[in-house]
């Protein structure tokens, strides 16, 4: 099947190579115009419903086309090499792996950072910022003709709603979750982030995020990341991944269950100072444009998430 757009046809590329490994779920479709664009979800690895969960997610950002990319490349390669590593088979036996690597297809075909209806999806939860915020770029309540519009504060937008009730069905009864979001776009340096994005205060897994700190330093070595809780960089006003970490940790507090969402930033800005000539088209100021830099970027950041994998499954190893 062809889409209208290359990362849509590799999602439905992914979509066949799934098959044998995994289920595939078309979770819903949104309009963009004329075309119904699917939004689908993945999942293989451990039946156990009590196993650790890790989740790789992308395309929340219409724009920021090379999360899509990373996302259906990491999910790719780790069913490539389920043919033959009798390592990695042993290794998702006890670990459950989720996936939406296209949460924004209609921002994606469009070519904008919003959905469908100009609303910023990471601004789009019901949860607020406790600080001072930047104007606009923490979140605006004006108009969804100006960049980070936050939506209906009464309700959420489809694609919002189904991003958590997939998360949340997953990872109900999991002893420890991971999740990975990939997103580009701010700065010139790549950024590990962790909650809280609504306030400077610590999340309540604070330590458990240290100790990962630790162990990312400690396995890739001479890495490149600034990690750091998001609202280090700045407050976000409606962050979907602090909203669902909330839900999550307000449903578990009498258990020991432990959820961390982690944002990937691909600091754009290094790629248009390498190449200044992307300024001149908007996709350039999110993505890599020449081919070199585009697999790059895919050799330096699977490595991260193919670690974050292995903490997860391992998370009793080293989260004592």
């Amino acid at each position: 099947m062809k889409s209208l757009f290359r990362e849509l046809d590799k999602v439905y590329n992914l979509v066949d190579k799934v098959d044998g490994f995994g289920s595939v779920e078309l979770l819903g479709k949104v309009q963009a115009g004329s075309h119904n664009l699917p939004i689908y979800g993945f999942e293989f690895g451990s039946k156990d419903p009590n196993a650790p969960v890790y989740g790789v997610f992308g395309g929340v950002h219409g724009l920021e086309k090379i999360g899509t990319e990373l996302a259906v490349y990491f999910i790719y390669n780790l069913c490539q090499r389920l043919e033959w590593n009798e390592h990695l088979q042993d290794l998702l036996s006890k670990v459950r792996i989720i996936s939406i690597p296209l949460i924004n297809p209609a921002g994606m075909f469009l070519g904008t950072r919003s959905n469908a209806n100009g609303v910023d999806l990471m601004r789009n939860s019901p949860t607020r910022a406790n600080g001072k915020k930047l104007p606009l770029l923490s979140g605006q309540s004006i108009s969804n003709k100006l960049p980070w519009y936050a939506g209906d504060e009464k309700e959420m937008e489809f694609e919002s709603h189904l991003l958590l009730d997939f998360l949340s069905e997953k990872i109900k009864n999991s002893p420890f979750t991971i999740t990975m979001d990939l997103h580009s776009g701010f700065g010139i340096k790549d950024r590990l982030w962790f909650p809280y994005a609504k306030t400077f205060e610590p999340f309540p897994h604070y330590d458990t995020a240290t100790k990962m700190r630790a162990l990312i330093d400690d396995n890739i070595k001479h890495h490149i990341y600034q990690i750091e809780p998001t609202a280090d960089s700045y407050l976000i006003e409606g962050d979907l991944w602090d909203y669902a970490f909330d839900m999550h940790h307000n449903e578990n507090k009498t258990s020991d269950k432990v959820f961390i969402p982690w944002t990937l930033e691909m600091g754009s800005w290094m790629w248009v100072k390498k190449n200044p000539l992307q300024v001149f088209n908007v996709d350039g100021l999110f993505n890599p444009y020449l081919n070199h830099r585009f697999k790059r970027v895919m050799r330096r950041h699977w490595r991260l998430l193919d670690l974050m994998l292995h903490l997860c499954a391992n998370h009793k190893g080293w989260n004592k």
